[in-house]
């Protein structure tokens, strides 16, 4: 068990309510407003940088950059992962917060926990080849393999919770309204 300075699963399940009852009681804590710019740096690769985001009307600042390629047989220089992979990643591991999360406030310890996805792209839609065919994914696949103490019915409480909760997730699994503004310098 890991369950050090009221720790589970290295989350503090007591600051977690904490928090979840703050933004019960006002809403406006609850929000919180990402922003990441990327710059193409030369060929296939690009960085993007965040430094700050807001939660509720806190600011908060960050410092992280993230490098993405695409591999040599994508015409990349195989320096980083590619955005599709990125993609992969974040939904992953957006889900392992959920997971952790409910897991914790089961009273679950988790032994390992690990989400494997994949995707198919056909390329020709990306390379306007034939409008027929999708630039995107028709699906995504995932498993997620986890162990550790709990009951059958904790982990199906814990799957659905992540299943209904995850922003990366219910994301890619929704329709969400982009809008787009394009200006020439």
């Amino acid at each position: 068990m890991n369950n050090n300075r009221g720790l589970i699963n290295g989350l503090d399940v007591d600051a977690l309510k904490q928090f979840a009852g703050a933004v019960a009681q006002n809403s406006k804590d609850g929000i919180a407003q990402f922003q990441v710019t990327t710059e193409w740096t030369g060929g296939t690769n690009s960085a993007s940088s965040i430094k700050e985001m807001m939660l509720g009307e806190q600011k908060l600042e960050r410092d992280f950059q993230i490098l993405i390629d695409e591999p040599a047989e994508l015409l990349g220089a195989n320096l980083a992962a590619n955005p599709q992979e990125y993609l992969m990643a974040a939904l992953n591991a957006c889900m392992i917060v959920g997971y952790v999360a409910a897991a914790s406030l089961e009273n679950v310890h988790l032994k390992s926990l690990k989400i494997h996805t994949k995707g198919q792209l056909d390329l020709r839609g990306f390379l306007g080849l034939d409008e027929n065919i999708k630039p995107g994914y028709e699906e995504l696949q995932y498993k997620v393999v986890v162990s550790g103490d709990g009951t059958q019915e904790q982990w199906n409480r814990i799957h659905e919770t992540v299943i209904r909760t995850s922003p990366n997730r219910w994301n890619i699994a929704n329709a969400i309204q982009l809008n787009s503004e394009f200006v020439i310098e």
